[in-house]
Order: structure tokens, then sequence, then C-alpha cells
């Protein structure tokens, strides 16, 4: 087997940082996979990334100290399957607001007795080994993302099977009458909440988050944070390039 970074910091205690992939490069994929982070997110669901896409991804960070987690395009069966048979070591699940959508979620990731999970690993029994069946430990990681999750967080909490809940702060802050990136007091003692019953019960707390956030986060016990996105570097960047460089020579460059 692999290693796992990710399962190993959540069992520690440490706390695990990741990053974010929203585009099909697999050349973003391996300068991701060369930095410093515990696990890299392949996002299916808003990302501009297919089935074929996310096999070429998960090559990439293959052979790296990162675990590759799949962001699933929703809690379904065929997505979550395919998405471990590629070779996905953790997911992601959107959208779940109840226990019973958690446990769907646990079973469709789980091989029987534990769950309903068709047998086929296709390319995760190559890249792991025969040992895959027995040994891998897949983090199934639920998504809180509204009022009616929040509402059922500890319901959700004491699901079997569950190793880490990630907040979706813009959906949750939407959800809550607020706009995507509030810092409005209700929308923090929110995610004070979760970390709180998180830790409670012995799940991991983990939230989407920015180079600007993240420390925030952090301090608020979040253990699980993604600090780096491809697209909005790649986007903030160029930006910046451009901005420096119009700045610098602007008596040289003429407008029209």
């Amino acid at each position: 087997m692999q290693p796992n970074p990710l399962g190993d910091h959540f069992e520690s205690g440490a706390t695990a940082l990741g990053g974010w992939l929203n585009l099909p490069s697999s050349t973003g994929a391996e300068i991701m996979a060369g930095l410093d982070l515990d696990y890299i997110v392949i996002d299916m669901q808003h990302g501009l990334i297919d089935y074929s896409d996310s096999l070429s991804l998960l090559a990439s960070i293959a052979g790296h100290a990162v675990t590759a987690v799949v962001r699933v395009p929703w809690n379904a069966p065929d997505h979550i399957g395919k998405a471990l048979d590629a070779g996905a070591m953790g997911l992601i699940i959107p959208m779940v607001n109840s226990a019973a959508e958690c446990r769907q979620a646990v079973e469709s990731a789980s091989y029987p007795p534990h769950g309903r999970r068709s047998y086929g690993p296709s390319r995760a029994a190559i890249v792991e080994g025969p040992e895959y069946f027995d040994e891998a430990k897949i983090a199934i990681i639920p998504m809180i993302e509204t009022t009616e999750a929040l509402g059922n967080l500890d319901a959700i909490l004491s699901v079997d099977g569950i190793a880490a809940v990630y907040v979706g702060p813009a959906d949750l802050a939407i959800s809550m009458g607020f706009k995507p990136g509030s810092d409005d007091p209700a929308f923090l003692a929110a995610l004070d909440l979760i970390v709180a019953r998180s830790d409670a019960h012995g799940v991991v707390p983990g939230i989407h988050a920015t180079p600007v956030t993240a420390a925030d986060r952090l301090t608020r016990g979040f253990r699980m944070v993604t600090v780096t996105t491809d697209l909005v570097a790649l986007r903030t960047r160029l930006a910046e390039d451009v901005s420096q460089v119009r700045a610098g020579l602007a008596d040289h460059i003429t407008r029209s």
C-alpha cells in the first residue's frame, strides 16, 4: 500500500494542509504534488474535471507523499464507486444534510458487510496491490454546507465510518443568509460549533480556506485545511505579473 499522509495525520492528531485542483492539468497536479502538502483534492463537482481527467490527475499525484482525495459530483453510489476504483484514497461528499445521507455515503464507499460497494477496483488494485481489499483505509468525508446539516450535526457526526467532516464555507454562508466570504459573527459561531462538536465525537473538522483565511481557521481548531487552489493561484499570479509590468513600464506603454 502507498503512504496515506492524510490518514496518518487523522490518526495522530496532527494538522493536515491540502491543495485543490479545479483544472484538468496533469502538469498542474504534479506541481502541486511536489509541494509540502498532506493531501490534494480533485474537484469533480465544481472543477472543470471529468472522469477521464481524474485518472490522469490521480496518476500524476501517485508516487508523491501526498494523499489523493476526490470530491465527487454528488452523494451517489456510482460517483463514489468509480472514484474509489480509480484510486482515490479519500472522498469528499457534497451536501450531506442528515445522518441517513451520511450513512448512504459510507455504505457506498465500503465493501460488504460494512456497505454495498461493488468490487472492481480497476486502477486502485494495480496501484495499491493485492492488499487493497483488506488494508485500504479510505477517508470518508461528508461536507457540512447548509443550515439543515448544522441542525443535524450531532447525528451526522455519530455515523460510524467517517474520518472527518469538511465545511463548504461559501454554501454554508449562503444557506445562513450571508454572502460567500462572510465573517458575520453568526457564521463564525457556526464554524466554532462544528469544531467543538467534531472534537466531541472524535471526528476531524476540515474546511476550505485561502491563504488569507487559513490562519483563522487553524486557530479555531480545524485540523484539515485546504490552503491553495490551482485556479485561484494561477489567476492571482497572472494578475500580479500584469499589474507589476504595467505599473513599472507605464511610461513606455501606449494604449489605444
